[in-house]
């Protein structure tokens, strides 16, 4: 399993990506637009146990609650938000969800050491 921050193969050469990192039983998201300081940046944790949740939800196009930890909004230009509890917000467009959901659907994001998922749904 990747331990570091990675990104969708789908993502394009610009750095504007959700970018995705394990941390035990926790997965870290961010969004790589941010251009703060590297201990400023907003950050989103979500339990392991509820990550194939986050995953059901960008792969059906779907906006959300994930069990009160966090919401994913989609937003009317097709990019989509996540929000946790604590007011943390990460705002992506509508290229950064499609690579999102492509990696998806490919295995890359899943934690498992490649669930692969149906690309069909990934759009």
């Amino acid at each position: 399993m990747v331990t570091g921050w990675f990104k969708s193969s789908f993502s394009g050469a610009e750095k504007t990506c959700v970018e995705v990192a394990y941390r035990g039983d926790v997965i870290q998201v961010r969004d790589s637009k941010y251009l703060g300081s590297a201990v400023d940046q907003p950050i989103i944790s979500v339990p392991f146990v509820l990550w194939p949740m986050v995953l059901d939800l960008v792969l059906s196009s779907s906006k959300g609650d994930v069990s009160g930890e966090l919401t994913i909004s989609l937003n009317a230009d097709g990019g989509a938000t996540i929000r946790d509890r604590q007011g943390v917000e990460l705002l992506f467009t509508v290229e950064e969800w499609q690579a999102f959901a492509k990696g998806i659907a490919a295995g890359e994001f899943s934690g498992d050491g490649g669930r692969s998922l149906s690309l069909e749904t990934a759009l």
